[in-house]
């Protein structure tokens, strides 16, 4: 089989720089195609208050998600053109695992690598994996990476 896309959808996170930084080295080595993907998700009413909130509101903040994440894409791209790797970015709209799937399907992606945060016990149960809902409905291979818990601490501490 030939890889010459990979889709990395990221979330901004360390493990998610981590799965990026894992298959720009993996692309390089197959001169392949890198398609970095970030899904912004919609807002859903936490709180019996939120139901009454003006849906300008709501609209206002998807667009803020948009804008923060066309930032943070374009921060990606200036920093991986240094690696002088096949690059592009993507922004859609969406439940994330629906987005990557679809995303994947439409730009004929070879794989998807992709982190995961490793949750477990209830906030695995309540909030779910992207990852594992990914895996079970992606027409193509996904690589998952998960970063040991040393590096994520360490991650966080150097954002500080």
């Amino acid at each position: 089989m030939a890889i010459k896309r990979i889709l990395v959808p990221v979330d901004f996170s360390s493990p998610s720089m981590h799965a990026l930084d894992y298959a720009i080295d993996v692309a390089r080595s197959l001169a392949a195609e890198v398609v970095v993907l970030f899904a912004v998700e919609p807002i859903y009413s936490i709180t019996p208050g939120d139901l009454y909130a003006p849906a300008s509101e709501l609209s206002a903040l998807m667009q803020e998600q948009r804008r923060q994440g066309r930032d943070q894409l374009a921060k990606i791209e200036a920093r991986l053109k240094k690696r002088r790797a096949k690059l592009r970015t993507v922004l859609a709209d969406g439940l994330a695992y629906q987005v990557i799937v679809s995303v994947a399907e439409k730009l004929k992606t070879d794989l998807i690598v992709m982190a995961t945060h490793g949750r477990t016990g209830l906030s695995h149960l309540f909030i779910g994996s992207v990852a594992e809902k990914v895996v079970r409905s992606a027409g193509c291979p996904v690589l998952t990476i998960r970063v040991p818990e040393a590096q994520r601490s360490r991650g966080k501490r150097a954002r500080r």
